[in-house]
C-alpha cells in the first residue's frame, strides 16, 4: 500500500468504527436541532420534492465552472504559500493536482486527513513535507477569515436573540488583526520556525500574510458566487448577497463542527436556517441537500481524475524500473 493510501485510508479499528459511529450520531442530532430551530418539521420534510427546482442548464453549468475554479485558486494559493514560507515550489499544475487528492481527506472524520494528505503528496513532488502541512493549516485559516468576512453580513439574521453567535465572527476577526501585527506575526514565525528546525525564509512578513487573507477572499468570492449560480440554476430567486453571505456563513459554522466530515449536515443545517426566510424551509432544505451533492460532485470528479493519472503514472514507472 502506498504512503498516501495509508493516510486517506485510516486502518478500520473498532474503537474507530465507533469512533465515527458516534460522529455520525452527533452530527445528525446537532443538524436536527438547527433545523428545526429553523421551522422545519417531519410534514415539512416530507412535502420536498423535485418539484421545487426549476431547472436552468446554463446557470448549473456556470455554477460548476466557477465553483472549479475556486478549488483551483486555493490550490495555486496554497502553493504561493508553500512558496512564501520557504517549502520550495510547485508547479500550478502539481499544485492543483495534489491540493484535489488531498481534499479527499475532508471526508474522513478529523480535520487532520486533509492536511497530511497534501504533506505526503507534496514530498513526493520534492517539497518539504512540513512546509507543505504548515502551509495548508495556514491556508485554511486565512480560507476561513476570508469566509468570514463575506458571511458575517448573515449573522444578524441568526443572532437576533443569541449574542453569543457573535463569538465566533468576532473572535475570528480579532485573532486576524492580532495575528497580522507585526510583533506577533514575527514572533509566531520564529516559534514554527524554530519548532520544525528549518531556516525562517528572508523577507516573510505581516504583509505576506495579509496578502494571503486578500487571495483567500477572492477564492471565497469565486465559491459564493458558484453558490449564487447554483442556487439560479435550480430557479431560486435570491439576493447575490444574502446567498453569498449565507453559504460562508454556514461553511465556517460547519467546518468549526470538528466532529462532522466535512461539515456534513451541520453546514446544511446552519444553510436551511439562513435561507429559510428568503426562499421558505422546504426550498431552503432542498436547495441545501442539492448544494451538497453538486460541491461533492465538482470535487471529487476531477480529484479522481487526478487520482487514476497518478496511480497509472505510478504503475507505469514501476514497470520501468
Amino acid at each position: 500500500m502506498r504512503r498516501y493510501e495509508v493516510i486517506l485510508s485510516p486502518r478500520a479499528t473498532l474503537p474507530y468504527t465507533l469512533s465515527v459511529l458516534g460522529k455520525l450520531l452527533l452530527s445528525i442530532a446537532v443538524t436536527w436541532f438547527i433545523v428545526s430551530q429553523a421551522g422545519l418539521s417531519i410534514e415539512e420534510l416530507g412535502r420536498i420534492d423535485k418539484g421545487i427546482f426549476d431547472i436552468h442548464a446554463g446557470w448549473l453549468g456556470a455554477s460548476c465552472l466557477i465553483l472549479l475554479g475556486g478549488f483551483f485558486s486555493t490550490a495555486v494559493i496554497w502553493a504561493l504559500i508553500v512558496r512564501d514560507i520557504g517549502g520550495g515550489g510547485l508547479t500550478w499544475g502539481e499544485a492543483v493536482a495534489a491540493f484535489m487528492i488531498g481534499n479527499l481527506g475532508r471526508y474522513v472524520p478529523g480535520k487532520v486527513w486533509q492536511i497530511a494528505a497534501l504533506g505526503a503528496l507534496a514530498r513526493e513532488r520534492g517539497v518539504s513535507a512540513t512546509g507543505a502541512t504548515a502551509a495548508a493549516v495556514l491556508g485554511q485559516g486565512a480560507g476561513l477569515i476570508g469566509a468570514m468576512l463575506i458571511g458575517v453580513v448573515s449573522i444578524p439574521s441568526l443572532a437576533t436573540d443569541n449574542i453569543s453567535l457573535w463569538i465566533v465572527p468576532t473572535a475570528l476577526l480579532t485573532a486576524t488583526l492580532l495575528g497580522l501585527s507585526p510583533v506577533v506575526f514575527n514572533a509566531v514565525c520564529r516559534i514554527w520556525f524554530r519548532f520544525a528546525r528549518t531556516e525562517a525564509p528572508e523577507g516573510l512578513s505581516n504583509r505576506d500574510g495579509a496578502r494571503w487573507i486578500i487571495l483567500s477572499f477572492g477564492s471565497w468570492c469565486m465559491y459564493t458566487g458558484a453558490f449564487w449560480a447554483f442556487s439560479r440554476g435550480l430557479g431560486f430567486d435570491i439576493g447575490l448577497l444574502s446567498s453569498a453571505s449565507a453559504f460562508a456563513a454556514a461553511y465556517v459554522l460547519g467546518y468549526l463542527a470538528i466532529f462532522a466530515p466535512a461539515g456534513l449536515g451541520v453546514r446544511e443545517g446552519f444553510l436551511i436556517a439562513l435561507l429559510s426566510s428568503s426562499i421558505g424551509v422546504a426550498s431552503a432544505t432542498g436547495l441545501a441537500a442539492a448544494a451538497r451533492l453538486w460541491i461533492t460532485s465538482v470535487e471529487v470528479i476531477p480529484a479522481a481524475t487526478f487520482w487514476v493519472r497518478r496511480v497509472n503514472k505510478d504503475g507505469r514507472t514501476h514497470d520501468h524500473g
